[in-house]
């Protein structure tokens, strides 16, 4: 009996989704997210940049600074925005893992930044650390670690 009911509740499942839909677990919503992210960036808008962060959101950027509330990443991506219009930071997930103590998530990858200075097109990148929380609505970007491990062109020490 129990069989019968697992497998009618499985044909049931089958039914209600349409082939080729799949439910997103935690990992792959973090991924789409960081996506969503970067596309933000690439078009400058900074609702959108700012609507991955976490109320208390704070970073070490590559450069080492460290900057501390959403205002104040708002205050350096217009900065930067300002000085160079075609700004662009990818960030590209390797792994993704859910905690399973609480609604946390590490997230590890490779970045790269370009830009062109009035000199040149400068290139620089490296590794990232992210840690992503789950609120009540998703899951937003609690704290991130960027290293530059390699610059590219002029303005580069």
């Amino acid at each position: 009996m129990v069989q019968r009911a697992s497998l009618s509740a499985l044909v049931l499942f089958l039914i209600a989704v349409p082939i080729g839909a799949q439910i997103p677990d935690d990992a792959a919503l973090i991924r789409a997210l960081r996506s969503q992210s970067n596309e933000a960036i690439g078009r400058h808008d900074m609702a959108g940049i700012l609507s991955f962060l976490d109320d208390e959101f704070q970073i070490t950027a590559g450069s080492g600074a460290m900057l501390q509330g959403v205002a104040a990443m708002g205050a350096a991506f217009a900065a930067q925005f300002e000085e160079f219009d075609d700004v662009r930071y990818v960030r590209s997930v390797e792994m993704v893992e859910i905690s399973t103590a609480a609604p946390l998530a590490a997230e590890i990858g490779t970045w790269v930044g370009t830009w062109t200075t009035p000199n040149g097109q400068l290139r620089t990148g490296g590794r990232y650390a992210a840690s992503w929380r789950r609120n009540d609505r998703s899951w937003v970007i609690r704290s991130e670690l960027f290293v530059t491990l390699f610059c590219e062109g002029p303005g580069c020490s």
